[in-house]
Order: C-alpha cells, then sequence, then structure tokens
C-alpha cells in the first residue's frame, strides 16, 4: 500500500482540537471535583449528574480522536460499568500520552 502524504496527515488529529479538549476534560473534572466537596451546592446530585455525562461524552470523544475503541452511551444508568468503562478509556487516553 502506497501512503500519500495527504493520507497519512489526515489520520494525524489536530493539536489544537486535542489541548481543546484536553482542557475541557480538566475543567469538567475540576467541576466534579467541586460539586463533590461542597455540600452546599444547589441540587448538587442533578449538578454532579450533568457534569459526570458530559466528562463521559467528551471522554468518548477524545477517544475517538485517539483512535481508541470506545463503548456507546449507555442508555440508562449502570454507575458500576460506567466506572469501569470511564476507568479504561482515561488509562488508555493516558497511556497515549493525554493529560488533563
Amino acid at each position: 500500500m502506497t501512503w500519500t502524504f495527504s493520507a497519512r496527515r489526515a489520520r494525524v488529529p489536530d493539536p489544537l482540537v486535542t489541548l481543546r479538549l484536553q482542557v475541557r476534560l480538566g475543567e469538567l473534572a475540576d467541576e466534579l471535583r467541586r460539586v463533590e466537596e461542597d455540600p452546599g451546592v444547589y441540587a448538587r446530585a442533578h449538578h454532579w449528574h450533568a457534569a459526570q455525562s458530559a466528562y463521559d461524552a467528551l471522554l468518548r470523544e477524545a477517544c475517538r480522536l485517539a483512535g481508541l475503541p470506545t463503548e456507546p452511551a449507555p442508555l440508562r444508568a449502570d454507575q458500576r460499568a460506567a466506572a469501569d468503562e470511564r476507568l479504561r478509556e482515561e488509562l488508555e487516553l493516558s497511556s497515549r500520552g493525554w493529560s488533563w
């Protein structure tokens, strides 16, 4: 198979897109920590679930960008399976040099 320069370049993710995802993942991780640590947050459980869902969706997007397989978003909240999948995705991204 002969690779052209444009074919190789198309497979490399845009570094600015990657950076934007990493920054947003960091912001959402900080938001989750703030909600967990502050018992006075209004609608705390709702806020935590919304932030966790956004974090999980962004994590799946980061995996797709990095070329990693992902599980589809669950239709119902299976906390243990979601936590296991989240950890797997975080470890896979970290092993490829991602940080947030």
